[in-house]
């Protein structure tokens, strides 16, 4: 019997036999097409094509199967598309790079992942001292400003416009910029971004050559650690000194039972918890000591309470991103205490230790001395806000302003 389709020859003649679908399989067949086991579906062969060592992502991807590891990619430079994450990933890139190679370079030197990602993370501390001594100084000095702010507050009661125009005339005042104490703040949250995806991407990546290359020119050269096996990580993410702990996946110790989740839990993870510790002493030291305003101490319960968040992380995000958190935490201590001392961290639970007390910064805050009142019995001016004006009239008063000349109408 003839199949359309199939016949080869001159007419008439009789169709060639079909030749057995083992030894000429039909061109669409792949490795999947295989009998699966009955341990599970047989491994899936993964490879990208020879000179293209970032393939572009399928637009239209198959679902995983159920349980299955994805097998990493190659690191890859982000594309720009429509998609607003790309676009956010590609304009990102920069960062990530240059985070990338400097924690590669200190790899190659020391032979650490662990040692590198510390070393990285006191570079950019080193970097940004200028930046966050301002935004320490700004927060502390707001602080010293509440009780001058909520006068304003209460004199001005229910003129929002005059509030915000004596506001305004103190900080000028006082040489205080209020934005200055924020920009640190979200660099340090826009800086998590980039340097996740270097613990996380950078560190399961089995080839990252096209990450090594700047302008076509390859900037660094890593042996990995087992070439061409695609299963296998480039860097080694395994840092030995914490228990051969990998550092590109979450660190848990163990899981705690909860009926809102999904087995096995939630997880707590010993890193999380150093670095929520360290936040709260961070958040301490922040704040003015002795503080007798009920709003403002409302207000320090709620920061207090905001480290504890990094416990809640430390199930999904992984321990490089919490190793890097925690130095960074603690080179931050170390500023506050030379610029603001201890804050209100002590007394701690009724315990003052001795050098505590009458401490002194070593660099402490900028001399700024309010202007100086008048004194008593006597009537000033509050030169902070005469005006060019005012100045140049000297001490001429206003007529409305004189005293009572004529004795009529006084009893005698």
């Amino acid at each position: 019997m003839a199949l359309p389709g199939l016949a080869s020859g001159q007419p008439g003649d009789e169709p060639p036999p079909l030749a057995p679908a083992v030894e000429e399989p039909s061109p669409t067949a792949t490795s999947t097409d295989v009998e699966p086991s009955p341990s599970g579906p047989a491994p899936t062969p993964y490879a990208w094509p020879e000179g293209e060592p970032c393939p572009l992502p399928d637009p239209l991807p198959t679902p995983p199967a159920p349980n299955a590891t994805p097998r990493p990619l190659p690191l890859c430079p982000a594309q720009p598309s429509a998609n607003p994450i790309d676009f956010l990933a590609w304009l990102f890139t920069p960062i990530f790079q240059a985070l990338f190679l400097t924690m590669v370079g200190f790899y190659n030197i020391v032979g650490d992942i662990g040692i590198a990602i510390i070393l990285l993370t006191l570079l950019i501390k080193t970097i940004l001292i200028p930046l966050f001594r301002r935004q320490i100084v700004s927060q502390r000095r707001m602080q010293l400003l509440q009780p001058e702010l909520r006068a304003i507050q209460q004199k001005f009661k229910g003129n929002r416009s005059k509030i915000s125009e004596e506001t305004m005339r103190l900080y000028r005042d006082r040489g205080i910029n209020p934005a200055a104490g924020c920009l640190p703040a979200v660099l340090q949250l826009l800086l998590l971004i980039p340097i996740y995806q270097v613990v996380s991407r950078g560190l399961s990546a089995p080839d990252i050559s096209a990450m090594l290359n700047v302008f076509g020119v390859q900037v660094l050269d890593v042996v990995c650690q087992s070439p061409g096996n695609i299963d296998v990580p480039c860097i080694n993410p395994t840092i030995a000194w914490l228990g051969n702990l990998d550092a590109h996946v979450p660190e848990v110790l163990f899981y705690i039972p909860l009926p809102i989740m999904a087995p096995p839990g939630f997880g707590i993870s010993a890193l999380a918890l150093i670095a929520a510790a360290l936040q709260l002493v961070q958040t301490r030291m922040m704040m003015p000591a002795n503080v007798n305003d009920p709003q403002l101490r409302s207000q320090q319960r709620i920061f207090l309470v905001l480290p504890l968040f990094s416990i809640i992380y430390g199930a999904f995000l992984p321990a490089g991103l919490f190793l890097y958190w925690i130095v960074f935490t603690a080179y931050s201590i170390v500023q506050q205490y030379l610029i603001v001392g201890w804050g209100s961290m002590f007394p701690l639970f009724g315990w003052m230790p001795g050098f505590a007390r009458d401490h002194t910064p070593r660099f402490g805050l900028p001399d700024h001395k309010p202007p100086e009142k008048p004194p008593d019995g006597e009537k000033g001016r509050d030169d902070s806000r005469r005006t060019p004006t005012d100045s140049a009239a000297g001490t001429i008063r206003p007529a409305r302003s004189r005293g009572r000349t004529s004795r009529r109408g006084r009893r005698r």
